[in-house]
C-alpha cells in the first residue's frame, strides 16, 4: 500500500523532516508524491514557510500560501501545545470525525504516494476523549513510527508499538533517527529492538548520511 500515516514516539522527533526527505525522494524518481498533516499547532501566520506544513508543501515544490496551507493543514493552532489544548486557548476544538472524513477523502483520491502525517507522538491528545492512535485506527492506515536513539527511545518505542497494537494499527517500519550527542549507540537500539519487535523491519536513518536510509524506507512503503 502506497499511503502510510507517520507517528512517532513524542514530538520533535524527525516526523515532518522524514516526510520531506520521503517526498524529495521520490520527487527525484520522477514521481508525484501527495502528504498532508492535518493538525499543527505552534503555527506562525506570519512565518508560514517555518511551519511544519509549509516544509511539507515545500518538498512537494508548491507555496505555502493560504490555498496550500488549507488544503493540507486545515486545523492550524498558534500555541505549541498538545492539539486539544492549542485549540481550546482559542476556543475551538478538533471534531473528531470531520478529521477522521478529511482523511478518508484525501486517502480516497488516487495521487500516490501518499503521507499523511499526524501530531506529536501516538498518544497525542485530539481532544477529551481521542488521542492521534484513535485517528490512525479511524484512518486505515498502516505506520511508519520514527523513533529516536537515545537513552529511553527504546521504552518509548515499545510503548508505542504496544498502543498501535491494542487498536489493530499496522506499523509497516520502525524508521530510527540518530539522535544528537546520544550516549546510545545507533546499532545497539536496532539491535535490541530486533528481539522486541522481530517482525517490523528496522531502518536506521544516519545523521551525516541519510540518503540510503531514506531510500530504503521508500522501496519498505511500496
Amino acid at each position: 500500500m502506497e499511503a502510510h500515516f507517520i507517528t512517532g514516539t513524542g514530538t520533535d522527533i524527525g516526523k515532518t523532516w522524514l516526510a520531506c526527505a520521503l517526498l524529495r525522494h521520490w520527487r527525484a524518481e520522477g514521481r508525484r508524491p501527495a502528504a498532508i498533516k492535518p493538525v499543527l499547532s505552534g503555527f506562525d501566520p506570519l512565518q508560514p514557510q517555518a511551519s511544519d506544513a509549509g516544509a511539507l508543501l515545500a518538498a512537494l515544490g508548491r507555496d505555502a500560501g493560504p490555498a496550500g496551507l488549507d488544503a493540507i493543514a486545515p486545523w492550524r493552532f498558534a500555541a505549541a501545545l498538545s492539539p486539544d489544548m492549542a485549540a481550546a486557548r482559542e476556543g475551538r476544538r478538533i471534531d473528531f470525525d470531520d478529521l477522521v472524513a478529511f482523511t478518508r477523502r484525501v486517502v480516497a483520491a488516487p495521487q500516490r504516494p501518499l503521507l499523511v502525517e499526524g501530531v506529536g507522538g501516538v498518544m497525542a491528545p485530539l481532544d477529551a476523549t481521542h488521542t492521534v492512535r484513535d485517528w490512525i485506527a479511524a484512518s486505515g492506515l498502516p505506520c511508519i513510527l520514527v523513533a529516536g536513539s537515545y537513552l529511553g527511545s527504546l521504552s518509548h518505542t515499545l510503548t508505542a508499538l504496544a498502543a498501535l497494537a491494542e487498536v489493530g494499527a499496522g506499523v509497516t517500519a520502525i524508521a530510527v533517527n540518530e539522535s544528537p550527542d546520544s550516549t546510545v549507540a545507533l546499532d545497539a537500539t536496532l539491535e535490541t529492538l530486533s528481539h522486541h519487535a522481530p517482525g517490523i523491519p528496522r531502518v536506521a536513518i544516519l545523521r551525516a548520511s541519510p540518503r540510503a536510509g531514506v531510500a530504503r524506507l521508500a522501496g519498505l512503503l511500496s
